[in-house]
Formats: structure tokens, C-alpha cells, sequence
């Protein structure tokens, strides 16, 4: 359905000189995991915070289910966020921060323990005070928060933050799971390799704007196939003869083809190939970075 989804259409935010985020427009479809990206600094919070209802827009709009987060009646039964899992009070027990959520959404306790159990925190756990938690605790709880109400979109800033490699891997289930059933996701990350894997969809923004955006794996297929041969001159020639474009990088040729056709070339050359593979199998993050390098800031990890 068209309503069950985010859209955002010329979302602007700007703070006297100073422009956060700069007519963005995309949408984000049911059934589907999008990452949302950028350096540090480029807006994805703001423009987060914009989709639900925490900052007001300059101009443009954002809605969650056709309508502006705000005037969605109960919001957290349809919409689950989590911008910033260590905003949780940290006297509270674990289990008594979702408790007074469930409160707020009109839901009874089944509910709290269906949440804790869904993000695996132990009802011992939930017993602690959340200062006591470990960052990926915080963030398991902040999860069963946003899926506390059962809603149809989720909306989450950094939700892999402070989880180890056991906890990535049951968070990327869960979020392809409820993609599978419907759902809806937007999530931002600087864990790229894995939203990589997770994102159907890619929206890339640097600067406040949108740099590129599109399925995952045409803006990697795009990226035409690396190679590498024992004669580079001389695979070059055979590929130029065929009317194929080639560059050079670092790492060896970027050939303009897919990498059946570049290796028919080299077997016709009797050019020993040492690498062959699509170009966007540097993954996500070579093209993050190729793309963002104008908008991160120096000495800031991507």
C-alpha cells in the first residue's frame, strides 16, 4: 500500500547561515530495508529527527503512513524509533523503562516481555539498572522499545552500535525478517559491510544533500568489474580493440564490462588473469568513500 511507507519530498533544515540538510527527497517502500548514509556531519540525523516529529522542517516534508509523524494518532503502535539508545534514564531498570512505554502505548506487560524476549534480554537483565548496561544492551533495550508497539516502520539511528558480531547478526535477522513481513526500515549506519549486506536500497547524502541513491546492488553492479593480469598493457589493448573503456586506480583496471566479457577477452589475448571480479565487490564502503571524500570531515571515520 502507498501509505505504508516513509516519504520525504524537499526536506529542508537550516539554522541561520548554516544549512543541516538540503532538499532531500526519497521514498522508503514496505517490504524493504533502506540504509540511509553519509559522513559524520551530513544530516542524517536531522533529517531523522525531521521524519519524526523532534525538529521541524524549514521547508519540505516528511510523512510515515501518509501522515506527518505528529498527527499519527499514538505514533509508537505504528512508527518504532531509536535515534539515541544512551538517552534511556539510567536509574531506571531496564524492564521498567519498557514498562512505562508499554503504559504510554496503552500495552500490558505480555507485551514488555514479548519485546525483552524478541531483542534477547534476559528477565535477570531486565531487572538491572540501565547505567549498569553495556552499550549493546542499551541497545537491544532501545530495539524492543521501538518494537514494543508492534508498528509497521522503523526508523533507526546507529542501531548496530556497541553490538559484537554475535549481536550484528541476530540484529540483521530480525530487520530482514520484518522487512519479509511487510515492514518497513530506514536505518542509518557506519557499519557499511553490513548494510551492505541488510539494504535493499541505498540513500547516500553528503553536505546536507542527497549524493547518490538506488537498489544496492545496481549502484555496486555499476561500478563496472576490477582485474588484474600479468599484462596489463596488453589486456588493455584487447579490451580498447573491443570498444571497452578502461581506467586504471590503485588497485589495478576498472573495466567497463561486465566480468564474463572481460574474461573472454583475456582468454582470446592468452592473458593470465590474477583477479576478476565485479566492482562492486569492494563493497559498499570503496564506494561510500569515492563518493563522500568532498564531504567528511578530516580525521573522522566514515
Amino acid at each position: 500500500m502507498l501509505e505504508d511507507m516513509i516519504t520525504v519530498e524537499h526536506l529542508t533544515k537550516r539554522y541561520r547561515g548554516f544549512t543541516a540538510v538540503d532538499d532531500i527527497s526519497f521514498e522508503v517502500h514496505p517490504g524493504s530495508v533502506t540504509g540511509f548514509l553519509g559522513p559524520n556531519g551530513a544530516g542524517k540525523s536531522t533529517a531523522m529527527r525531521m521524519m519524526t516529529g523532534l525538529t521541524p522542517p524549514t521547508s519540505g516534508s516528511a510523512t510515515v503512513l501518509g501522515r506527518d509523524y505528529r498527527d499519527l494518532p499514538t505514533p509508537g503502535r505504528h512508527v518504532g524509533v531509536m535515534l539515541d539508545a544512551s538517552a534511556q534514564h539510567p536509574g531506571r531498570k531496564g524492564g521498567e523503562v519498557l514498562r512505562l512505554a508499554a503504559m504510554h502505548l496503552g500495552l500490558g506487560k505480555e507485551e514488555v516481555a514479548a519485546a525483552l524476549s524478541r531483542v534477547g534480554l534476559s528477565e535477570k537483565e531486565a531487572s538491572r539498572r540501565v547505567r549498569n548496561y553495556s552499550l549493546g544492551m542499551r541497545q537491544r533495550l532501545g530495539l524492543a522499545a521501538a518494537l514494543l508497539g508492534r508498528p509497521q516502520v522503523l526508523i533507526l539511528d546507529e542501531p548496530a552500535n556497541g553490538l559484537d558480531p554475535q549481536g550484528i547478526h541476530w540484529m540483521r535477522g530480525l530487520l530482514r525478517d520484518f522487512a519479509e513481513a511487510g515492514g518497513t526500515v530506514l536505518l542509518s549506519s557506519h557499519l557499511l559491510s553490513e548494510v551492505q549486506v541488510i539494504a535493499d536500497e541505498i540513500v547516500m547524502i553528503g553536505s546536507g544533500r542527497i549524493v547518490t541513491r538506488g537498489r544496492t546492488s545496481e549502484l555496486l553492479d555499476s561500478r563496472g568489474t576490477r582485474v588484474r593480469s600479468i599484462d596489463d598493457e596488453r589486456l588493455v589493448a584487447a579490451l580498447e580493440r573491443a570498444g571497452t573503456e578502461v581506467t586504471r586506480d590503485r588497485s589495478g583496471l576498472v573495466v567497463a564490462a561486465p566480468p564474463e566479457q572481460v574474461g573472454r577477452a583475456a582468454l582470446d589475448a592468452g592473458v593470465v588473469l590474477l583477479e576478476l571480479r565485479a566492482g562492486g565487490a569492494g563493497g559498499l564502503e570503496e564506494m561510500f568513500l569515492e563518493i563522500t571524500a568532498g564531504d567528511a570531515r578530516e580525521g573522522v571515520a566514515a
